[in-house]
């Protein structure tokens, strides 16, 4: 197996009322998060928030709104996982999207990635989320879709 590309995506998976779907990792039981997961080799962004979507949710992102939101961010890679990545590599470009899904969307987990899921209102999931990049991003909802949560 090669080395991971220092490039992921992050998707916010929320409801039209904005509440945010929250994974808990496997390896790191209380770590909650959103979908994310590198690009392997020539996969294009949004093809990688797809195949992530999917693989972590079992939910297909093409029956619903994908949102490139034209947004990255650059951050430092945890020492812990950082032998995933080529020699020298200390930083990922993060991309940001966000999928609008009905809240009874069906959830499945992959069991190896993560021990459960939760929805929760957009105020709560951002504190919940250890990544501050998710955060700010969860943080974002509001002013992108509407006062729906208001």
């Amino acid at each position: 197996m090669g080395f991971k590309q220092p490039v992921s995506a992050l998707v916010v998976i929320h409801s039209p009322e904005l509440d945010v779907l929250l994974l808990e990792r496997a390896k790191h039981p209380g770590y909650w998060q959103s979908v994310t997961g590198s690009s392997e080799v020539g996969e294009p962004i949004a093809q990688t928030a797809r195949r992530e979507v999917l693989e972590e949710t079992g939910i297909d992102a093409g029956r619903f709104q994908l949102v490139d939101w034209q947004h990255s961010c650059v951050w430092e890679i945890f020492l812990e996982w950082r032998f995933r990545y080529g020699p020298g590599i200390t930083h990922n470009t993060e991309h940001v999207f966000s999928l609008r899904v009905p809240r009874d969307t069906p959830v499945t987990i992959s069991p190896s990635e993560h021990l459960s899921h939760i929805w929760l209102p957009w105020r709560e999931a951002a504190v919940k989320c250890f990544s501050w990049t998710n955060r700010d991003a969860i943080l974002e909802l509001p002013r992108r879709f509407g006062p729906a949560a208001d």
